[in-house]
């Protein structure tokens, strides 16, 4: 099977069921914008820092690829396959801001995202979080979306932030506090 298939050369995709639409779609945007957020996963995974965290972020990027699915699947068409995250996708990621929580100091501040390349990425992948989050909502005034999805991501970009946090307390970087 060759990667190019020239059919999108007319800028047009298909969804999962095999209806095309514009490129510049809602849904493509909002899958698209997922897809980003798994490859900015995919680079978190990669700092030796996170290597306690790797089967976690295998398993968000395993349920980012199920939102995707969900957010190509044609709600035109029945037949089109349904792949939704999995139940308990939000207890995970609850349980593990839980747990990196109870080892940092209570916040009462914005923080100025940076200090350390890593740190800086966690908070790259949780903007990107934000805005597929945004496309999702948008998506879903006019298309039938999984609420699923929509809290997954709100979710993780919880989980990213405290991420964040927790790398830098590791690593024991200063932690700028936005104070006006």
């Amino acid at each position: 099977m060759k990667i190019y298939t020239l059919s999108g050369d007319d800028g047009t995709t298909s969804l999962s069921g095999g209806r095309r639409v514009p490129k510049t779609s809602a849904r493509v945007e909002a899958y698209g914008t997922v897809d980003e957020l798994i490859a900015w996963i995919g680079l978190l995974r990669a700092y030796p820092e996170n290597e306690s965290r790797r089967e976690i972020l295998i398993y968000v990027q395993d349920q980012l690829m199920r939102c995707a699915a969900a957010l190509a699947a044609d709600s035109q068409n029945s037949a089109s396959r349904k792949i939704l995250p999995e139940d308990d996708c939000l207890s995970v990621l609850e349980k593990a801001i839980d747990s990196m929580e109870e080892k940092l100091p209570q916040l009462r501040n914005f923080v100025l995202p940076g200090g350390n390349p890593i740190v800086s990425n966690c908070h790259i992948a949780r903007c990107v979080c934000r805005r597929a989050e945004r496309t999702v909502l948008r998506l879903r005034l006019d298309e039938d979306i999984p609420e699923i999805v929509n809290k997954f991501l709100n979710r993780l970009s919880d989980y990213l932030f405290v991420l964040s946090r927790i790398i830098v307390s590791e690593l024991d970087i200063e932690e700028i506090k936005w104070i006006v």
